[in-house]
């Protein structure tokens, strides 16, 4: 292996941009991506997820290209592509295999393959392996080695950054943790953790988010309940959270790409090796019914054929991606209740939005004349200001103020208008 590891980073969405700009500051690195619009952006220094400021993109040494002939002859190859469920909420491997084949191609002897992509355990030996095997012909465990470092990028965090967090590291040989101890030691100051296994890395990543759904699905069941009892959720937990070990999960939507996808891929695992699982299923069946939950309580509390305004649609604040929205579920069942739905975030993309789920965002949300409810559904900073009066100006006399996020818990409301939350 070389003294100064040449390294390919193969996908450069929110997780392998930040990891290459950090790589790139102390090895020779290039990023690829199929998508030859993002490449041709993060050449102009726009990075559509805004995970790298454009000065920092624009000051680094990464070679970005959409040509995977420019990749040959790495010594370390590090994918990081989605990793999404079906629509039967089974596991969709497509983009590892089909970046397994890219890598297969453009791979010499000695080279090391590193996957942080989420996956059930077994993945990245038992399938990728063979696939790389398919395309390079050469032999796994021989010619070229294996690695997995599970990703722990958080969409938007500009605390939990991949130069600040404690990175798990796993290889098929001592020699193989040794060098990714170095590549990534370099970018986190050592901050390594070196699993016992590739498996038990890639289990490690999975349950993760599983645990977090899991928590968040039992807040969110006892918010059903308590939204029977004419209690909100957020004096409960006021309360509860005295108490020293209590854990304070709150309720709301749980979409994204890792959390409301990840337990899907533990599941698929477990019924594989002959074991129903039971609480990771429901977990997700709550949090998946919780859009249409809300939308049915707000419905409760208006006129059929109300004007609602929803604001935010991105799957959480201050970021602008759209998958796996939960947004989305509340519109829907509106719409189906009957209501006429305007919809506003000032982070997403309209084009994308339109495009994949048929939502046309509106470009302003004040010059509509008065809705019948307003419901905050994403707490961007921009709606976390808002004050009385902008309410008194959005809404109708007896008008709803819906808060899921519990960001206006705080504003003192008109009393012609009525406030909801969780």
């Amino acid at each position: 292996m070389a003294s100064s590891p040449h390294v390919s980073v193969v996908g450069l969405g929110y997780v392998g941009l930040p990891l290459a700009v950090g790589l790139a500051r102390h090895f020779p690195v290039v990023g690829y991506d199929i998508s030859a619009r993002r490449v041709a952006e993060l050449r102009e220094g726009f990075d559509r997820t805004d995970e790298v400021p454009r000065e920092v993109l624009r000051a680094s040494a990464l070679k970005v290209t959409a040509d995977d002939s420019e990749i040959t002859g790495s010594d370390v190859f590090i994918v990081t592509v989605p990793t999404p469920v079906t629509l039967e909420k089974e596991p969709d491997l497509t983009a590892v295999l089909g970046a397994s084949k890219t890598v297969g191609r453009r791979l010499q002897k000695g080279a090391i393959v590193v996957f942080e992509s989420t996956v059930y355990p077994g993945v990245t030996e038992d399938i990728c392996g063979p696939a790389l095997e398919s395309a390079s012909g050469l032999r796994c465990g021989r010619d070229f080695f294996l690695g997995y470092s599970p990703e722990r990028i958080n969409p938007g965090d500009r605390e939990h950054t991949v130069e600040r967090i404690t990175k798990v590291i796993a290889g098929q040989t001592d020699a193989v943790v040794d060098m990714l101890r170095r590549v990534y030691g370099a970018v986190t100051n050592g901050n390594v953790f070196v699993a016992k296994s590739i498996k038990t890395a890639e289990a490690a990543k999975v349950i993760e988010n599983a645990q977090r759904d899991i928590n968040i699905a039992f807040i969110n069941e006892v918010t059903m309940i308590f939204q029977k009892l004419g209690l909100s959720a957020h004096d409960v937990l006021d309360a509860a959270a005295t108490k020293w070990n209590f854990l304070r999960f709150t309720p709301g939507l749980v979409g994204g790409h890792c959390i409301g996808v990840d337990p899907f891929y533990l599941a698929h695992r477990a019924i594989e090796v002959g074991h129903q699982p039971e609480i990771i299923l429901a977990g997700r069946r709550i949090n998946d019914g919780m859009g249409a939950f809300v939308a049915q309580r707000v419905h409760e509390k208006l006129n059929g054929g109300s004007r609602i305004l929803v604001l935010g649609l991105t799957f959480k604040e201050n970021v602008p991606d759209l998958r796996n929205s939960k947004v989305v579920d509340i519109i829907a069942e509106l719409q189906r209740l009957g209501h006429e739905v305007t919809v506003h975030d000032p982070l997403a993309d309209p084009a994308e939005a339109l495009e994949h789920y048929g939502i046309t965002l509106s470009p302003r949300f004040d010059d509509f004349g008065a809705f019948d409810a307003v419901i905050g559904a994403v707490a961007h900073q921009g709606y976390t200001k808002f004050t009385s009066s902008i309410f008194q100006r959005l809404l109708k006399p007896n008008g709803l103020v819906a808060d899921v996020k519990a960001m206006w818990r705080d504003v003192a409301l008109p009393n012609e208008l009525r406030r909801w939350e969780l």
